[in-house]
């Protein structure tokens, strides 16, 4: 039996400045409703009582019924009672130990930059598994280039907020300037720094997306590696980097899209030096500095691209660990009985 998947679908919308007040002055109460019950909830957990859905229900009543509150009748019950809804499920994990639920919903929302999307959440019988083959790739990450497949083939970094980065930093500029008692001034720079930051985000997903996608249709498994990208955005050097590569961004899309279609994708250990290894010989180089882009194996005399034959030892890794089921360590031996321990761990592409 084919397996159900789920999507979101979402769609910008464009309200009225009437349905943009409305909007805005529902969102304000469904935020204040929620405050206000999961602050019950939390004091009522602490005496070490619940209070179920009913419960909170019934609060909500009396709170319409105070002058304090009575704005909140202003507005539709549908969102207010909704938001009671998502504190029932939260709890209702929390206490059964469950860390997600998964409900279908329609939600509105608005984005820094202040667009309107609505997002839909269904089920999508279009999403069915694709026709099993038997190709695969490594994919190597990088920042010089975005990618570099096994078969030679290299994708370029768009380097989207490199590319907005003077547009970024004069928007920032006009709004450090405004003060904060500037009013309309400084929330149309705000939100006119927010627009470029979306720009940049919208671009990278799109772009992010159609790769992820074509890669997943083209091969049946994918062969990663498992890099710590919290760790390496630690490096202040390289962090923004890191950041605009966005490499966590496509390992998660290439992980739920094979999910989706029936491919495979395999994650070879972080440690593994995919850099250093002749993927023609098996012999290990005692050093690779990041500036080394070609080299030469002294066992058998194969000049390397250095990316490439990252990707293609990634990909005899991953594939000896589908067929045997094992992890894939930090090679300790050459052929010629070098020792590996005691090497550098690979690093990536500056």
């Amino acid at each position: 039996m084919a397996t159900r998947v789920k999507r979101a679908f979402k769609y910008r919308f464009y309200p009225t400045d009437a349905q943009t007040a409305e909007l805005s002055r529902t969102f304000g109460c469904v935020r204040k409703v929620y405050n206000m019950t999961l602050a019950a909830r939390t004091e009522a957990w602490a005496r070490q009582e619940r209070v179920n859905y009913n419960a909170t229900s019934a609060m909500l009543t009396a709170w319409k019924k105070t002058g304090e509150l009575a704005y909140l009748n202003e507005v539709s019950s549908v969102p207010l009672q909704q938001a009671h809804r998502h504190l029932q499920v939260v709890f209702t994990n929390f206490f059964a130990k469950r860390a997600r639920s998964k409900p279908s919903s329609v939600t509105v929302s608005q984005d820094t930059a202040g667009r309107w999307f609505v997002s839909l959440l269904c089920e999508d019988p279009a999403v069915q598994p694709l026709p099993a083959h038997g190709q695969a790739v490594g994919i190597d990450v990088g920042l010089g280039h975005l990618l570099t497949l096994s078969t030679g083939e290299k994708i370029a970094n768009p380097r989207h907020e490199r590319r907005d980065r003077e547009r970024l930093a004069r928007a920032q500029r006009k709004l450090s300037r405004k003060a904060r008692g500037d009013g309309a001034n400084r929330v149309k720079a705000r939100r006119k720094v927010a627009r470029i930051y979306v720009r940049i985000t919208d671009r990278r997903r799109d772009h992010l997306h159609k790769l992820t996608t074509r890669l997943v249709r083209e091969n049946q498994t994918l062969v990663i590696e498992d890099l710590s990208v919290r760790n390496m955005v630690k490096n202040r050097k390289l962090a923004r980097a890191i950041s605009d590569a966005a490499w966590s961004e496509f390992r998660s899309m290439l992980e739920y899209k094979a999910a989706w279609y029936g491919r495979e994708v395999i994650a070879v250990d972080r440690w593994f030096p995919s850099s250093r290894l002749c993927s023609n010989c098996g012999t290990l180089a005692e050093t690779m500095p990041l500036r080394v882009r070609t080299w030469k194996c002294n066992g058998c005399g194969a000049t390397h691209d250095r990316d490439v034959n990252a990707a293609k030892n990634l990909l005899a890794a991953g594939l000896a660990v589908s067929v045997c089921g094992a992890g894939v360590r930090p090679q300790r031996r050459t052929p010629g009985g070098q020792s590996a321990a005691k090497q550098k761990p690979s690093q990536r592409e500056p």
